[in-house]
């Protein structure tokens, strides 16, 4: 997997370092003080950007940066070398809009039928918190960080759970042990959503509109007020302090743009309709109905990111239909056509010159590599993906400088896979994050063991105090429903078992000999190799002696 290059002293640290290595779908960062922060992966093919590609080359990490990149790169002496043989390495996926890091809150437990005022109540409770930093909510723990970074992604613009203003959004790298070390940009955006509060204004789509609105013209307000007050204006009564207000004036300067979750086609339109009322620099995000808005949303000039939450699909049944019912019939192809256009809707913006991102915030990590596939019958090539999930949301958040190519200098975020990423069977191998390792092997699955019968007859012996006895052993049934009986020329006793079990090659067989009206109790524990086992025979107080076995020639199997 890793191992450092030269001198015994790296070599022992490597094997310790190997220990650490988490199992199949666990993965952490390595605490100990690091071998090395220096990595060298050789011998890779190298997607540097779409388009760009060095067969079998090198790529050296120093210091959570891209040391160098090429065919003939110097290997520093310090450099772990990563096992990467005629694999593939990307620039890390870049996430337009999710959650991830964010612990998702408990149920509320507010009654919002007991407010006084229903029709203004407070702001947190209306879920009007622009104020709030999501850098405070942020838990690098929380699952959702290790399943996203281990699909390839390693740079996300998360964001707050909540109404209509949940608060500011930031640009993190999915690595860290802190919230605090998670960020690389806060409060990069406005997050917004045309969701109501329950039970309380603003509860209709209309009425968040409305109260949007208010809010922003308040803000613009307040903000030209004390631009006035702080010029020394005499007379002025001083201003009082409002944190929601505050949060828009970055917004209103167009300094920080709104992000806003708008899927259906109606949401988007509606979106539009504010930005033009309001004129706020403006991100589309988890867009999924957008493909007959395309001039528009171009017109408006706003950021988009695409949903990668799409409808299952199943083109095999694409010409299936009901002749004896065509209604049925014409419902089903205008279904399957509705769900297509879902899958054509990155295309369509492509061609008219729009640059987009993905988002995942409505998507299970499971559907993420199918849905991306799935885009490549539907008019996007592999390098369209690729820039939508690499270089073109790094532009549209504005970090290109640092992120979204594998070029000396910048961060080092990669992913790579076993094979080319966008292979059916391709898997995701090794991330880095900031120069952090992670490893995402599994372990090769074991074979379901299928257990051999053991009934048949058995010849047995075993040396005790006494001399050797010898004895058959008789086993009948089926593996989990064992009963025998088991005899000795010591006494020619032959008794019934009272329990015989088989786990793997252990062989347990329990019985009571009565001998001069004392009552044995007798426990065979054994390992079988074939049709032989070797083992000890425990005798009550007596102690245990060896005990091996054969199964018969010609015994049932």
């Amino acid at each position: 997997m890793v191992k450092p290059k030269q001198s015994l002293y790296w070599c022992f640290m490597g094997m310790l370092w190997l220990l650490t290595l988490p199992a199949m779908g666990q993965t952490r960062e390595v605490d100990l003080s690091p071998v090395s922060g220096t990595y060298a992966i050789q011998n890779v093919n190298i997607i540097q950007a779409p388009g760009r590609k060095i067969d079998l080359g090198t790529i050296v990490i120093k210091d959570g940066l891209i040391l160098s990149v090429g065919k003939s790169v110097p290997i520093p002496a310090d450099a772990q070398i990563v096992k990467a043989d005629s694999m593939y390495v990307y620039p890390g996926f870049i996430d337009g809009l999710s959650h991830t890091g964010v612990p998702k809150p408990k149920n509320d437990p507010i009654d919002r039928s007991k407010i006084k005022d229903p029709g203004n109540p407070p702001d947190e409770l209306a879920g009007i918190q622009p104020q709030r930093e999501v850098r405070a909510l942020l838990d690098p723990k929380e699952k959702s960080v290790d399943a996203l970074r281990s699909v390839g992604f390693t740079t996300v613009h998360t964001v707050p759970y909540g109404g209509m203003l949940p608060g500011q959004g930031a640009i993190i790298l999915l690595t860290g042990k802190t919230g605090d070390e998670m960020i690389y940009r806060d409060n990069v955006s406005l997050f917004s959503q045309l969701k109501g509060a329950q039970r309380i204004y603003p509860n209709t789509v209309i009425g968040v509109m409305a109260k949007y609105r208010d809010l922003y013209r308040k803000a613009s307000y307040s903000k030209e007020y004390q631009a006035r007050y702080s010029g020394n204006t005499p007379g002025m009564v001083r201003p009082g302090q409002n944190r929601v207000e505050e949060a828009f004036y970055p917004v209103i300067d167009k300094q920080q743009p709104v992000t806003f979750l708008a899927e259906k086609v109606l949401d988007i339109q509606r979106v539009l309709t504010l930005q033009r009322d309001l004129d706020f620099s403006l991100v589309l995000a988890e867009v999924k109905q957008g493909w007959d808005l395309t001039d528009k949303i171009k017109a408006s000039g706003a950021k988009v990111f695409l949903s990668l939450d799409m409808p299952k699909i199943e083109e095999d049944k694409k010409d299936s239909t009901d002749t004896m019912n065509p209604e049925k019939e014409a419902l089903e192809k205008r279904k399957l056509e509705m769900k297509r256009k879902y899958y054509q809707q990155p295309a369509t913006l492509k061609n008219s010159g729009t640059r987009f991102g993905f988002s995942t915030l409505g998507t299970k990590n499971s559907d993420l590599k199918t849905n991306l596939h799935k885009l490549l019958e539907y008019g996007m090539s592999e390098d369209d993906v690729l820039a939508a999930l690499t270089t073109h949301p790094a532009e549209l958040l504005g970090v290109s400088q640092a992120l979204g190519t594998l070029d000396p200098g910048k961060i080092a975020n990669l992913v790579i896979t076993d094979t080319a990423y966008f292979a059916e069977k391709s898997n995701v191998k090794y991330v880095f994050v900031d120069g952090k390792f992670y490893s995402y092997e599994k372990k090769k699955e074991r074979r379901p063991r299928v257990e051999k019968t053991v009934a048949g007859t058995w010849s047995y012996s075993t040396e005790t105090s006494n001399g050797t006895v010898t004895g058959k052993i008789v086993i009948q049934g089926d593996p989990g429903n064992y009963s025998g009986m088991v005899s000795n020329n010591f006494n020619g006793q032959t008794v019934n078992a009272t329990g015989i079990s088989v786990n793997g090659e252990q062989m347990t067989i329990t019985y009571t000999l009565t001998i001069d009206a004392n009552m044995l109790n007798i426990e065979i524990t054994a390992t079988l190799d074939g049709d032989a086992f070797e083992g000890t025979m425990a005798v009550s107080n007596f102690g245990s002696f060896p005990i091996e076995g054969q199964k018969d020639p010609g015994s049932k199997n």
